[in-house]
Order: structure tokens, then C-alpha cells, then sequence
């Protein structure tokens, strides 16, 4: 317990003004290098922390201090760790799970949003924030009727100064939307460009109305990307022709999704970048992750059986605290065996897009590697 909080209770059960300074007088929940002390206020008969840490309860009961409306619960927490979190509140007969309201950190998602533990020694990577002196970037639209598939909207990211006399690196992704909502990408790749850590590259950002189906391996997808989204691209924007100079990227299903087009037609894309690959897969036995997966595991033992060279380079990241890791380290010999350049990287964080976001610099940096790598690697 922290001194701070120790003193709190020091006079007996505090009241809810003394709870009330104490709350705006620390940051919540409150962190030091060994773990991590949760705190809620308010009248219930039970509150838990809903954890999204795989490997840990799902939820942890947090201890009344008796005769006040102050709960807590801690644990230990490694450094440079960040998870996120709700409370489920019960009382009065119904169950109501909450972002933590003693904690203005939040992050968002497709589903709503998560309170964030922040842990001792993480910090946001400040090249995640807004760069007043950097060029920005632009998005260009357009749509396309993707055989089998639909009429898909595609977004481009377009570096600032683009010039139509030279070729640029292209990169594919896969949620693209999500990716610039939640993980800060068009911030991430202004900075990244001005700093010239990576070089001015176009980005084309895709989406599916349908990822269950399109992102599990499904070949209709990996057609559309090379046989019509890549060459409409180019119709529009100067590109290298190089594979060495096109990438594919994704995030959890997308990751399967970037994957599957690369070994699918091996030779167009030189460089992977795979976040939380959901790259589920059976050795013996059934799948244990449900019929969803079903298709995923089975393009996933058809690459195990015979990966190939689906790129030149790939990129590998996942938080140590998802359900995914084992899958994702997996991935990594059997890439490096087949003479694949691989850079692996874990981090003490969950499924998630700030996750995501925090590793867009070495994935990008490693794949595209700007006039500074170049000159200091």
C-alpha cells in the first residue's frame, strides 16, 4: 500500500470529502514500481476488475474498506506494463460494467472504450503525439467494385510534397479506418516521414464489411488486393514497382488477412508487418477457439506444412498479456527457417489498438527503413 494511501486510512474509514481530495490530489489507479492499487467509490454490493489480461482472473474482487464507500484491490504489476480494464458494478439486483470514473485515461475501440493502467515506467511514445512541425499528409478517396466481393471505399494516404515525378513505396492495410481512429495512425506517419526515420510512402487503407468471412484466409480477398486494388492504386499514384518496396499490414485477424494474400501470391508483397496475428492453428487434436476459427486454422497448417517465402522481411509483434502469444512466437522460427528476415517483438500489453500503435515505429522503421536508419543502421 502506498504511503500516501496509508495515511488516508490511518484515522479510520474516510469520508467521502476526504476521498474526494484524495482522488484529485493522485493519479488514479495508483502506480509505484511494484504493482498497481485500484480504487472505487461509490455504494454496491460487489465491484470487480475486469481484466483484459490473458492469463489472470477475468475478474478480481475489489475489498471494501469497512464503514465507507471506498474500495480497493491490489497487485503486483511488472514495469512498462499497460492493460486495459472496466469495473462491474453490482448492486440493487443489476450488473453494469463501467470505465473507471476516478481515471480519466481511456481508450477507444470499435466496441466503446477501456480505462487504461498505465504502468511504472510506460510512457505514450511521444511520436504518437501531434508535431506541429511536420508536413501533413492527405487522404485521397475512392471506390472500387472488387469481384465477388462488393463496392469498396479505399482511402490513401498521400505523403506530404508528394511529387508525381517519383515512385513511392506502397503499403496495404488491412481496418485502415480503425487504424487512423484508435492507433493515431496518420499522426504516426507524419512524424515518422518529417523525422526521416521512413520514407515517404503511400498507404492504401482498406476495410471490410464482412472480416469474419474476408480476413480468415479467404482467397476472394487476397485476389482482390493484388489483382485490383494494387494496380487501381497505381493508376492513380506514382509507385515502385519493386516488391521490395510493397508491404501488407494488419492487426488480430487482419494480420491472417495480410499473411494469407502474401503466400497466396508469393512475390508481390517484400514486406509483412503482423500485429496480433490471430494466426490460430492445431498440431493434434480439435481447435479449441471455436468454429469462427475454423478457417483460419485451416489456411494457418496449410502455411505451417509449406510456408514458402511469402516476403523478404516481416515484422512480428504481440502483447505478452494476450491469449495470442503462443501462436505469434510460433510464427517466428518457422519464418526465420525459410531465410525470411524476421524482427520479433513483445510487449507487457493486451489486444488492443494503443498496442498496436505503440509498435508502428519499429515495425515501419524495420520494414521501411528512411535516410536516417539508412545512414545510422
Amino acid at each position: 500500500m502506498s504511503h500516501a494511501l496509508a495515511e488516508l486510512l490511518a484515522e479510520g474509514p474516510p469520508t467521502k470529502e476526504a476521498i474526494d481530495r484524495f482522488a484529485s490530489a493522485h493519479d488514479i489507479p495508483l502506480v509505484d514500481r511494484d504493482g498497481v492499487t485500484f480504487l472505487y467509490r461509490g455504494e454496491a454490493e460487489q465491484v470487480f476488475l475486469r481484466l483484459f489480461i490473458s492469463g489472470l482472473p477475468a475478474a478480481q474482487p475489489l475489498e471494501r474498506v469497512v464503514g465507507s464507500e471506498l474500495w480497493l484491490l491490489r497487485f503486483a504489476l511488472p514495469a512498462e506494463s499497460r492493460f486495459e480494464y472496466k469495473f462491474e458494478v453490482q448492486r440493487g439486483g443489476s450488473t453494469e460494467w463501467i470505465t473507471d470514473p476516478l481515471n480519466p485515461n481511456c481508450a477507444a475501440d470499435p466496441f466503446g472504450a477501456n480505462s487504461v493502467c498505465q504502468g511504472f515506467g510506460y510512457l505514450p511514445p511521444e511520436w504518437t503525439l501531434p508535431d506541429e512541425g511536420a508536413r501533413a499528409g492527405s487522404f485521397d478517396e475512392f471506390a472500387l467494385d472488387a469481384r465477388g466481393l462488393g463496392r469498396r471505399a479505399v482511402r490513401l494516404y498521400l505523403p506530404a510534397r508528394l511529387r508525381r515525378t517519383r515512385r513511392y513505396p506502397l503499403l496495404v492495410l488491412h481496418d485502415g479506418s480503425d487504424y487512423v481512429r484508435y492507433a493515431q495512425l496518420k499522426v504516426v506517419l507524419d512524424n515518422l516521414i518529417h523525422r526521416l526515420e521512413i520514407p515517404p510512402l503511400i498507404v492504401a487503407l482498406t476495410d471490410s464489411p464482412n472480416r469474419l468471412n474476408e480476413y480468415v484466409g479467404l482467397d476472394a480477398h487476397a485476389d482482390f488486393l493484388v489483382r485490383e486494388l494494387i494496380p487501381a492504386v497505381g493508376a492513380r499514384v506514382p509507385l515502385d514497382p519493386d516488391s521490395s518496396a510493397r508491404g501488407a499490414m494488419g492487426a488480430s485477424l487482419g494480420g491472417v488477412a495480410a499473411l494469407h494474400a502474401a503466400w497466396r501470391h508469393p512475390g508481390t508483397f517484400g514486406r509483412l508487418l503482423l500485429q496480433s496475428g490471430s494466426f490460430a492453428f492445431t498440431d493434434i487434436g480439435e481447435n479449441k477457439r471455436g468454429p469462427v476459427f475454423e478457417p483460419v486454422v485451416r489456411f494457418v497448417n496449410a502455411f505451417r506444412a509449406n510456408p514458402g517465402r511469402p516476403a523478404e522481411r516481416i515484422y512480428v509483434s504481440c502483447g505478452i498479456y494476450e491469449s495470442l502469444i503462443y501462436e505469434n512466437r510460433s510464427l517466428v522460427p518457422l519464418l526465420t527457417q525459410n531465410r525470411i528476415q524476421v524482427r520479433y517483438e513483445e510487449a507487457r500489453d493486451g489486444h488492443n489498438w494503443q498496442n498496436w500503435r505503440d509498435r508502428l515505429r519499429a515495425g515501419l522503421t524495420y520494414l521501411f527503413p528512411g535516410p536516417l536508419w539508412m545512414v545510422y543502421e
